[in-house]
């Protein structure tokens, strides 16, 4: 698979930079199965660099390839240079541009919890959920199970 989205990137080259982006990120993701996580991250760097500048910062695509960005450095183990990003650049402008309920924005509150819960290093603080930008959510959980069954 690795050589045909090496021609895929290649050919897409030629018709524009959103289908580069689009190529990358596929062979970016094979090149990470293969277990070249290196590799990856670096393609994962490039590819949010080259989203922030094409759609903005605040654009759903460049904080989606924060958000992977943010994920692969996690299973890296570089915890603070995922925190840093999470935490400081890409959750504010989420909360901002998105709102605090659209999915990306709660997909990043998680990938923020999930840096802490796995880092050795980290500490309860570490989550600044002391700051008061950040609101408590209270969510409903239904008290009874409900069933859907087939006719018969």
């Amino acid at each position: 698979a690795l050589p045909v989205l090496e021609a895929s990137l290649a050919l897409n080259q030629r018709y524009g930079r959103q289908n580069i982006i689009r190529s990358k990120c596929n062979l970016a993701a094979c090149i990470y199965d293969l277990g070249r996580f290196d590799e990856a991250l670096v393609l994962e760097r490039d590819i949010y660099a080259q989203t922030t500048t094409m759609f903005g910062p605040s654009s759903q695509n460049a904080l989606g390839t924060g958000l992977n960005l943010s994920i692969s450095l996690t299973n890296l183990d570089f915890y603070d240079e995922a925190i840093t990003l999470v935490r400081d650049q890409l959750l504010p402008v989420a909360q901002k541009s998105l709102g605090l309920d659209h999915s990306i924005t709660l997909k990043l509150y998680q990938t923020l919890v999930d840096i802490h819960r796995n880092n050795p290093e980290a500490t309860r603080d570490d989550l600044g959920l002391n700051q008061p930008s950040v609101r408590r959510r209270n969510f409903l959980i239904p008290t009874q199970a409900t069933t859907c069954s087939k006719p018969r």
